[in-house]
């Protein structure tokens, strides 16, 4: 029987964490799975609590925030299962979610990340993501399908390819990052599931939705709060993620559209909010993609 590694990155939410220890003991068996759990630069250690309640548990205690990608990265390196299953660790799983996962990558040699279909944890008939639209390279926009309908077992059955994962909820085959490679740690935060895909993408392989399980995931339905570091990383990374995956003309177009019309449009936002404070975090964004190759390690922003 192939093993998966699940793996699962915490920082600074201890009680989110155990329940999601806790949803991955009553849905697994210890012959099916290894659990990873990466603190990544957590204040307090918590690593006792968490090997009580999954003793089996793998803890890699990282001294510094390393982002999405990297603690992942991290995990991975201390991976022995076939199958590597990212989990953020604020979901909760389902009874069947790893033999979904891994027996669709069994059968099917094309799939390279396969998500399941994610619902809302508070409004579990909500639906999350049940796969992506296409890109616009021009505009670095695309849409979620399903994403607020009501869940009546409309994707229940869907089993297709799709233009993007979902990074709460993905995985792979251990196998296949020998080409595909890691996750892009200097984008730490954002778009970083949206480039290793298209990492798969250039290594041959395609992007999977599967509606034949799913996972809850305790993200608000609401927009999320607005942040420095939130603005800072979404404008940077929007702009990064075309630098590394489109040619040059492409990245012209996008570049002029980006400073031209969208990011105007954010700034007006921020005014009509009453939130100018975060307006020059829209700049610092777009001036590091000027004063920053597309493969620098250097943030710009002090974590």
């Amino acid at each position: 029987m192939k093993r998966t590694s699940i793996i699962t990155v915490n920082f600074n939410q201890p009680a989110v964490t155990l329940d999601f220890l806790k949803s991955i003991r009553l849905h697994t068996t210890l012959s099916e799975v290894e659990v990873i759990l990466v603190d990544n630069g957590s204040r307090e250690d918590h690593s006792a609590v968490f090997l009580k309640e999954y003793p089996e548990l793998v803890y890699i205690s990282s001294a510094k925030n390393l982002g999405f990608a990297g603690g992942n990265n991290l995990g991975i390196e201390k991976a022995k299962g076939e199958y590597l299953l990212f989990l953020n660790n604020d979901t909760e799983i389902t009874g069947n979610l790893v033999s979904e996962l891994s027996g669709a990558l069994e059968e099917n040699q094309e799939i390279g990340l396969i998500s399941p279909l994610l619902l809302y944890f508070d409004a579990p008939d909500v639906i999350q993501y049940a796969g992506s639209t296409k890109m616009n390279y021009i505009t670095c926009r695309n849409s979620t399908i399903g994403i607020m309908e009501t869940d009546r077992g409309q994707y229940d059955t869907q089993y297709r390819e799709t233009a993007f994962c979902h990074g709460a909820a993905m995985m792979c085959r251990k196998a296949d990052l020998k080409t595909a490679g890691l996750m892009d740690e200097n984008f730490f935060l954002y778009y970083e599931e949206l480039d290793w895909c298209e990492k798969f993408k250039k290594a041959g392989k395609k992007i999977w939705f599967t509606g034949r399980t799913k996972v809850y995931h305790k993200e608000s339905m609401s927009v999320g709060k607005e942040s420095s570091i939130k603005t800072y990383f979404m404008t940077r990374n929007r702009m990064l993620f075309i630098r590394r995956n489109t040619g040059w003309l492409n990245t012209l177009l996008f570049s002029l559209y980006y400073m031209g019309i969208a990011s105007p449009k954010q700034i007006l936002m921020y005014i009509r909010k009453n939130r100018k404070d975060l307006i020059k975090w829209v700049f610092l964004g777009l001036k590091w993609n000027f004063t920053h190759s597309k493969d620098s390690n250097d943030l710009g922003f002090k974590i």
